[in-house]
């Protein structure tokens, strides 16, 4: 494991922001540098414990995806490589392998999610109301349960360190107009089902995932930001998993498991990580990547 990075420092860059994960830079008017940190939010706060290699392991399973979905819609990522970016040895050693290099978009106001599975936020909604985002669903279902097709349940974006709402599909439609807001559905419904077939060979349940979009100077629709990574997706282990209970996934469930034990109001600041969790976090990131992307 590679030495954790909480922040990165890039001095020949200005910083525009630190997101919950990434840095994001500016390279000059039309791109942008992505960081991929090694931080980690829960219950959206940052802690203060950095997960080894948990950058990288975004970084790669990111670019593996959009390469998978390139034939469906196009992506954000530039043909500017790292090197013409940072030439200065020293930062250059700090972004490899956790880096990206984008085009400049105009990102939507909107998270396109996609479920096929009731869990999370989503099984709240529907033990409340018996629906999700205004979707009514059949009574009866248990947590972690199969849908009967999969949903696009949309959620606002929220700033930094505030929660992500639900919201209906109308409402989508009032915050960036009906063909644009029915394309975003059509094109998350399709990615979802194409990559929840391919995960599910190897062993992997995609329960429910994130989209972000955003639009060029032609008001094209791109795929930006992640893509069906153990942060913006739940992943189950397919032989472990079971109706009527939460599955173990490849992501920070030991963490919020170990953070339901503390005193902690969930507020900053976040509680230091002990060894073991940290080990397990980034053992689990890292066996997704390697059944997702090694052949």
């Amino acid at each position: 494991m590679s030495t954790p990075l909480f922040e990165s420092q890039l001095h020949s860059l200005p910083l525009i922001q630190r997101g919950k994960v990434r840095d994001l830079y500016a390279v000059d008017d039309q791109h942008l540098l992505i960081v991929a940190t090694d931080r980690l939010s829960a219950f959206d706060v940052i802690l203060p414990t950095p997960i080894p290699d948990k950058g990288a392991v975004l970084t790669a399973l990111s670019n593996f995806w959009f390469k998978f979905t390139q034939s469906i819609i196009p992506n954000h990522l530039a043909a500017i490589t790292l090197e013409d970016v940072l030439p200065d040895s020293t930062e250059f050693q700090q972004a490899q392998g956790r880096s990206v290099i984008v085009k400049k978009l105009k990102p939507l106001p909107v998270e396109a999610v996609v479920r096929g599975y009731l869990a999370g936020s989503g099984w709240k909604d529907y033990q409340n109301r018996g629906a999700i985002c205004g979707i009514t669903l059949p009574q009866g279902l248990q947590l972690a349960q199969l849908l009967p097709a999969p949903i696009y349940t949309p959620s606002s974006k929220a700033e930094v360190g505030q929660h992500d709402e639900n919201i209906e599909f109308a409402d989508t439609t009032a915050l960036i107009g009906d063909s644009l807001a029915e394309q975003v559905r059509e094109i998350s419904l399709e990615i979802y089902s194409q990559a929840r077939d391919y995960a599910a060979a190897r062993g992997i349940i995609i329960a429910d995932t994130k989209f972000e979009f955003g639009l060029d100077s032609h008001d094209q629709l791109v795929l930006i930001d992640e893509v069906l990574t153990p942060d913006s997706s739940r992943f189950w282990p397919i032989d472990q998993y079971q109706i009527g209970i939460s599955p173990p996934s490849f992501d920070k469930q030991f963490v919020r498991d170990y953070l339901e034990t503390l005193n902690w109001k969930k507020t900053p600041p976040g509680p230091v990580l002990p060894p073991d969790i940290i080990d397990k976090t980034a053992a689990k990131y890292r066996e997704a990547q390697q059944r997702l992307t090694v052949i």
